[in-house]
């Protein structure tokens, strides 16, 4: 007999184990020109990928409160390639540059 998991500890192991790193959204090109966006979901959370006007690429996390304005969140251009990270701790302003390589890349 199989016992289904602990949905507390499942959380703390999504936070712990996966939110924490760098996660892969899509290619660069799938938001080539300023104002385009894109909405992915990210263990259970709405991210919503932007390129802005100075041709920057920006993720925000998308809260469900009203009136909410959306959070940033750590985005990371390598390789043409879009990367995330969601680990609520340790965030950067959004107009800080990532100096670290994602470990997917």
């Amino acid at each position: 007999m199989t016992v289904p998991p602990d949905d507390r500890r499942f959380r703390r192991e999504m936070e712990t184990a996966y939110r924490s790193g760098w996660h892969f959204i899509d290619l660069v090109t799938a938001v080539p020109h300023s104002g385009d966006s894109l909405t992915v979901t990210l263990f259970g959370e709405q991210i919503v990928v932007v390129r802005d006007e100075d041709e920057d690429v920006r993720a925000f996390r998308c809260l469900r409160r009203p009136r909410g304005a959306p959070q940033p969140v750590r985005c990371a251009v390598r390789y043409g390639m879009v990367f995330v990270n969601l680990a609520r701790e340790d965030h950067l302003p959004a107009d800080t540059p990532i100096t670290a390589t994602p470990r997917s890349a």
